[in-house]
């Protein structure tokens, strides 16, 4: 029987408009009464994820920072951080790229130069860092580092952002988020390696999890559990690493999806 499920956000559990499935509570009490954890598992920031589920924060166990850190009920069960030094140095690459913001992602805080406080990225900032501060060199953070983000505001990331880290992948995860963002952690860091520790934490094994996905970054996720979905909206290439497909984002795929395991005595 399934124990916990994990769901990407953005283009999987959350609308095209940022807002939460209809029916989402319904479906979470369900799944508390069969002792079931829900786990959110984003590129966001560990304080987005708990601003946006704040009457979960002691029910969810929070998948955050493209599974560098990992919390249940606020206390640290996993996190798989970067080298200071290097992250200082990633950062430089991304304060040459034109039209290109910044983000120093630390256990306590995400960073932006001050230079960068500017409203179109200030608001695409807070869809993902509801904790945030501006800084007037990333040198000055006091701060643990877990992920470095890039943000390109015309979704063109792949051409603009991503082609100038490939440089780092002998000794850094490089990954395209979506079509805005490109995300750099620790070598082996993704959502798969931190679903594998918490099965390890927990006692839990593949065939006892789900999860659901929307693109690159969620493959090895999905790699990591037994039944795996991908979203009908999903990036192509991401379909093939999927037992299952469900339908889009926008259609309520992840609660679509959830009730087809209910339905078939999964849960």
């Amino acid at each position: 029987m399934i124990k916990i499920i994990f769901s990407d956000m953005d283009g999987t559990l959350l609308d095209d408009s940022g807002n939460l499935p209809a029916g989402f509570d319904d479906i979470i009490d369900e799944l508390k009464k069969r002792d079931v954890i829900f786990a959110p598992a984003s590129g966001r920031q560990y304080f987005s994820l708990l601003k946006l589920f704040d009457k979960y924060k002691d029910d969810f166990l929070f998948v955050a920072e493209n599974g560098t850190l990992v919390k249940y009920q606020g206390e640290e069960i996993f996190s798989n951080p970067m080298d200071l030094n290097k992250s200082l140095e990633i950062l430089k690459v991304g304060e040459g790229l034109n039209d290109v913001l910044s983000v120093f992602c630390g256990k306590k805080d995400a960073y932006i130069l001050e230079t960068q406080n500017q409203p179109e990225y200030l608001e695409e900032l807070g869809k993902y860092f509801t904790r945030n501060t501006c800084v007037k060199r990333f040198t000055d953070v006091d701060d643990v580092p877990v992920k470095m983000s890039f943000f390109d505001k015309t979704g063109k990331a792949a051409e603009n952002i991503y082609p100038h880290f490939v440089k780092f992948k002998s000794e850094f995860q490089v990954v395209l988020a979506s079509d805005y963002w490109t995300d750099l952690t620790s070598l082996g860091a993704n959502k798969g390696h931190a679903v594998q520790n918490i099965q390890k934490a927990m006692n839990i094994s593949p065939d006892e999890c789900a999860a659901f996905g929307d693109y690159m970054n969620d493959v090895q996720m999905l790699q990591s559990v037994t039944y795996s979905f991908a979203m009908a909206n999903a990036h192509p290439d991401l379909k093939s690493f999927a037992k299952y497909e469900t339908v889009s984002n926008n259609e309520y795929g992840v609660l679509v999806g959830i009730k087809r395991l209910i339905d078939e005595g999964l849960i």
